[in-house]
């Protein structure tokens, strides 16, 4: 049961997160269109109500005692889970509701997003939510519905459906590959390669695939995202390993060229991700009627 007397008032605990912010009271009226007054009432009446000292006060400066740094985290942290909470209450009065996904950030922004039209002309009342997120996480404790994850079919208390596989194909600029005199997979031994932060292994898996031994597959320079990875090719500073699915664009406007056609198949594969206490709910079940469709479509 929640207590009333463990819950202060919400205009002082916001008086008191935005003051522990910017470590001042009159930048803190200013934000929240009070006066410093105001503001020093507001802090004060929870001070009472704790029964301790949130700010110490230094000349013209207040600093966060112990307890109010661990306080204002707290704080802050349940103001913006409210806050949040909120905003998707407000979003159910759209007669299909929400749906908030867990995207990989360059699948979302390079593949998903240009897609998200045609879902929103066939579900208009359904409001999609993007969030960026790179590793599994746990859904109980985060208001995402579902996910778009990369990775072996494994996630506690949630269904795991196929999606697709991916194809890394070797790239570079043209720029880059006349530069190089690269014109056989033995030549990129001797040239920079671009490399993914989380897949450290890929370069030197290629290079194990079509036939050439080289100690050099895990140097160059590491980079946290496909997108990072492929504006660096563009940009003719290496060679690089990418899904051929996320670089279509670049690869029909001629700003990277496919230096091979031997493709690397991952063992792992894109998956559409929910908890199962989710599975039946319409938003979820729309989008992944949409979404595995548009796989479909795009690996025929």
């Amino acid at each position: 049961m929640l207590r009333k007397t463990f819950l202060p008032p919400i205009a002082d605990l916001l008086a008191f997160e935005a003051a522990a912010r910017h470590t001042s009271i009159s930048r803190a009226a200013q934000e929240l269109h009070l006066t410093q007054s105001a503001v020093s009432r507001q802090i004060k009446q929870l001070e009472q109500q704790l029964g301790m000292a949130l700010f110490h006060r230094v000349r013209q400066r207040i600093v966060l005692t112990d307890a109010g740094r661990v306080y204002a985290a707290d704080v802050r942290a349940s103001l913006q889970q409210l806050s949040a909470g909120t905003q998707k209450a407000m979003a159910f009065s759209h007669a299909g509701g929400l749906l908030n996904l867990a995207v990989l950030p360059t699948l979302g922004t390079r593949w998903l997003i240009p897609r998200l039209a045609s879902f929103a002309a066939q579900h208009a009342d359904i409001t999609v939510n993007l969030a960026a997120r790179t590793e599994p996480f746990d859904f109980a404790g985060t208001p995402l519905d579902a996910a778009i994850h990369f990775g072996a079919p494994t996630w506690a208390g949630a269904v795991c459906e196929f999606l697709m596989r991916e194809e890394v194909v070797p790239v570079a600029s043209p720029g880059f590959r006349a530069q190089h005199g690269i014109a056989t997979p033995q030549d990129l031994t001797r040239v920079l390669l671009l490399q993914q932060s989380t897949r450290p292994t890929q370069w030197a898996e290629w290079f194990e695939q079509v036939g050439v031994p080289t100690t050099v597959a895990l140097r160059g320079p590491r980079l946290e995202h496909f997108a990072m990875i492929a504006q660096a090719a563009v940009c003719g500073q290496g060679a690089a390993l990418l899904p051929r699915f996320l670089i279509a664009q670049e690869l029909a406007d001629g700003s990277l060229v496919q230096l091979f056609g031997d493709a690397l198949v991952s063992a792992d594969a894109y998956y559409l991700v929910y908890p199962e206490a989710r599975a039946q709910t319409p938003q979820v079940m729309a989008f992944r009627d949409w979404l595995l469709a548009q796989c479909d479509d795009w690996v025929d």
